[in-house]
């Protein structure tokens, strides 16, 4: 029906679409802040709670699986029951768990806490780029997205260092009270500036029977992939059966999912939409992204504070500079999009500069500088802005509005599962390559050589000068080259993990050339977009 259609193309919000962006930016920063927090006080929670470290694990494990169970089917609910509706539950559920989490005292009541709040802040994401590309016209949508972006890159930039001080000098419960008014400005904010497109409103009135089928296949699919992903390096993946019954389980159910969804007429997921070229590309695309955003930001710090010796928050302020410089170039790349450059060659470049930026870490050694570190990082990042930005654009091409929180849900949904997927091999990947390298430094050692025998009276001196007895330093000298050889065999796993990151990202730096421009009619030029 072109009138209906037209309509929905024309239709505009009523309150200023940058006061609309920046309402929902706010709930973005407060749920991704959290995330980056709760990392770096879990052994301040395992302390205080009595658990061990392991099971202290489930603080970050239980909101990971509940919030990835929710992110394919926000789409669907958001169509059931009005997008507004639905987000403004998710603000309210995770402002309120927040408060529960900072009230659990024991850690079972803690893990169930975060179950719930990783359901609010799993529907966060999707609701708000799907609000973001209704309320801006298509050549407003770069740097509507650019402002999103910056809440995405500074909020875990600063998150572990806010976090550090925050346990240092208070508790780990103020990491969850300090999401209490941001929720609640969030949420009157919401209620006044956010609403809902007609065509949208309209859907919402058609009941149609629920897929309960699928609902429960997506769900439990997803969770034990989640699991298995988070889980499997720790219990030595297909080694363990408990990590082999979840992973085959996953599988069946995931595959069952795709089979009945795409026979279903008002399916939980519209995989259909992948048939979309840019579509299909760009969610290929958003999955090596999220292994590559969030395989790099954990690498750097677990490098520095396992080999440097680093502390959380001095890791965090290594990351905190680069997350400044990709909110600049954030702003950058969204003006990039209303000059005439193809945003699929902007794509390219920032790939290239990311292989380069990511390659060039494998230049790290253990000696190199805290500031050597910060800039490196910093080098690594410049080209991400142009990658998010142009591919969240380009993801709504040749789609109509009524399939916004579908494509949102989606993208958003391949890129948090990248991350899983990137963070478990990347893992997996240090684990076994520091076993290789070692046995190789081992094999090359010959504890008859003259180095070896002069290196070993050497450190044995020093220990000698700090007290010891001949026989405890000569022991510990012995002691003391292995740890170093450890070191050694885990640096050189960690510049191999960054060669091969490197490697894959040069590799998909063609592909963006498969996704179609909007075409003339969708891209009105700046001055069209504002109605002159």
């Amino acid at each position: 029906m072109p009138d209906s259609e037209h309509h929905e193309e024309e239709w505009r919000p009523s309150h200023n679409p940058w006061a609309v962006a920046l309402t929902v930016t706010l709930a973005t920063f407060m749920e991704v802040l959290d995330t980056s927090i709760a990392n770096v006080a879990l052994p301040h929670i395992a302390g205080s709670l009595g658990a061990s470290q392991e099971e202290a694990t489930w603080v970050l494990t239980s909101y990971l699986v509940s919030s990835a169970i929710v992110l394919p089917i926000s789409g669907w609910i958001s169509n059931r029951i009005g997008r507004k509706r639905f987000y403004m539950i998710c603000v309210a559920l995770f402002t309120i768990c927040s408060l529960l989490c900072g009230l659990a005292p024991t850690l079972p009541l803690l893990i169930f806490a975060r179950i719930l709040q990783g359901l609010g802040g799993g529907g966060l994401a999707p609701s708000e780029q799907a609000i973001l590309a209704d309320t801006f016209p298509v050549a407003k949508r770069g740097q509507a997205f650019a402002l999103y972006g910056m809440a995405v890159v500074v909020a875990p930039a600063i998150g572990p260092t806010l976090g550090g001080w925050i346990t240092d000098n208070y508790n780990w419960h103020w990491i969850f009270f300090i999401n209490l008014p941001i929720g609640l400005i969030s949420l009157y904010l919401s209620n006044r500036m956010v609403e809902d497109p007609p065509a949208l409103k309209a859907r919402t009135k058609i009941k149609l029977p629920i897929d309960f089928t699928g609902l429960a296949l997506v769900a439990s699919g997803v969770g034990c992939l989640e699991f298995f992903l988070d889980k499997g390096q720790e219990k030595d993946w297909f080694g363990d059966s408990m990590i082999t019954t979840v992973a085959c389980t996953a599988l069946v159910l995931l595959v069952t999912f795709v089979w009945w969804e795409w026979r279903h007429p008002d399916p939980i997921v519209d995989l259909k939409l992948l048939k979309n070229r840019n579509f299909g590309t760009a969610v290929f695309l958003q999955l090596i992204l999220g292994m590559v955003l969030f395989g790099s930001t954990v690498l750097i710090p677990q490098y520095l504070q396992t080999l440097l010796g680093y502390t959380a928050e001095r890791a965090g302020m290594v990351l905190s500079p680069a997350g400044f410089v990709m909110m600049f170039m954030m702003g950058v790349a969204g003006k990039s999009l209303s000059w005439k450059i193809d945003p699929r060659l902007t794509v390219a470049l920032g790939y290239l500069a990311t292989a380069f930026g990511i390659y060039n870490l494998t230049r790290l050694s253990l000696d190199t500088s805290y500031a050597t570190v910060t800039g490196w990082r910093m080098l690594q990042v410049i080209g991400l802005p142009f990658i998010f930005i142009p591919i969240s654009t380009l993801n709504y091409v040749g789609v109509p509005r009524s399939k916004s929180n579908q494509i949102s849900s989606l993208s958003n949904f391949a890129r948090n599962l990248g991350g899983s997927v990137g963070t478990a091999l990347l893992t997996t990947f240090l684990a076994r390559t520091a076993q290789t390298h070692q046995q190789n430094l081992a094999s090359h050692t010959n504890p008859g050589s003259v180095q070896y025998v002069q290196y070993l009276a050497r450190v044995a001196t020093v220990f000698r000068e700090h007290g010891m007895s001949a026989a405890q330093a000569a022991s510990s000298a012995v002691g003391y080259a292995y740890q170093q050889m450890l070191r050694q065999a885990a640096m050189l796993a960690y510049q191999n993990a960054f060669a091969v990151l490197a490697g894959v990202i040069l590799v998909l730096t063609p592909l963006p050339f498969l996704m179609r421009l909007p075409k003339k009619a969708e891209a009105p030029p700046p001055e069209e977009a504002m109605g002159h």
